[in-house]
């Protein structure tokens, strides 16, 4: 089935929560997503969105959902695993942290809730271990889909949701536009990675070379989208000073940066919905007519 309006969601970090303010002031002016689709970060904050929380109840899940503590729970045995391989059992279950912590955090924001009782569709970009392809979850436990979409390969273990082992949505597909195939129009929030000033050790090498597949992976997916058909509108923030990863008490700092550029976004918006709400011209006999369709 169709969709008019897509919210797409990409993997940015405490960034991501401008989506909150960017789905407020769009409530405002009477435009609501007929789904939300989103990877990592983006599906975690997207989640609050499907939930059809108001702006203060979702910024306050949000804050209990991110802090940098989520990432100290380290794996002691990894560092054995990594010095004796063998002996310790080194697999492709191998994690530096433990997700319990997230895990628990998930459980006692959304419960047992499933992504197909969500108010709005939401669709949570993963990548499935083994093949790399990339795996969208609509259905099941919403626990489960936050997870597995937050799996960082080597940071954190990944997740088996009906017996496939899968991870982060990053790495197959940043800003999920490929999830909502069959939206008309969409809109994305998005964060290119920034490019190490200098490559003087092994970590910024590394960084150099992943924040740069990344970047191409997402402008080769925005091309397609766009080469499909799709109405592909980017917000970008202004933000006036830098932002940490963890940087929990910029959140309401981001809110407000997502509405400014909702409200700066909207005639575009505007014309985008307009233009997709006009009936179309009726295939006239003798001439070819073509119809596309996507699975719901």
């Amino acid at each position: 089935m169709k969709k008019n309006l897509a919210l797409v969601l990409g993997s940015g970090g405490v960034r991501s929560v401008a989506a909150l303010g960017i789905a407020q002031q769009l409530a405002e002016e009477g435009i609501r997503p007929d789904l939300v689709a989103g990877c990592s970060s983006g599906a975690l904050f997207g989640a609050t969105i499907a939930m059809g929380l108001d702006a203060q109840e979702a910024l306050r899940l949000a804050t209990s959902l991110w802090s940098q503590e989520l990432t100290q729970q380290r794996r002691w045995r990894s560092y054995l695993q990594m010095i004796l391989p063998k002996l310790a059992g080194f697999g492709d279950s191998f994690a530096m942290r433990d997700d319990a912590l997230i895990a628990q955090r998930i459980a006692d924001a959304f419960g047992d809730l499933r992504l197909e009782q969500l108010p709005v569709p939401l669709r949570v970009a993963t990548t499935h271990a083994v093949s790399g392809d990339p795996v969208v979850l609509k259905r099941g436990r919403l626990v489960d889909a936050l997870r597995a979409s937050m799996a960082v390969p080597i940071i954190f273990p990944s997740v088996e949701i009906e017996g496939r082992r899968l991870v982060d949505g990053v790495l197959s597909d940043p800003l999920p536009i490929g999830a909502a195939p069959d939206a008309d129009v969409v809109l994305t929030l998005g964060f290119a990675g920034q490019m190490p000033r200098r490559v003087d050790r092994l970590s910024r090498l590394v960084a150099q070379t992943s924040t740069t597949l990344i970047n191409n992976l997402m402008h080769a997916r925005t091309a397609a989208a766009q080469a499909a058909g799709q109405q592909v509108i980017h917000i970008d923030l202004a933000l006036d000073r830098p932002v940490g990863l963890w940087d929990t008490s910029a959140m309401p700092y981001l809110f407000e940066a997502g509405r400014r550029a909702a409200q700066a976004s909207l005639p575009r918006i505007a014309a985008a919905l307009q233009r997709q709400a006009q009936p179309r011209p009726r295939h006239r006999a003798g001439q070819p007519a073509f119809a596309f369709s996507t699975p719901d």
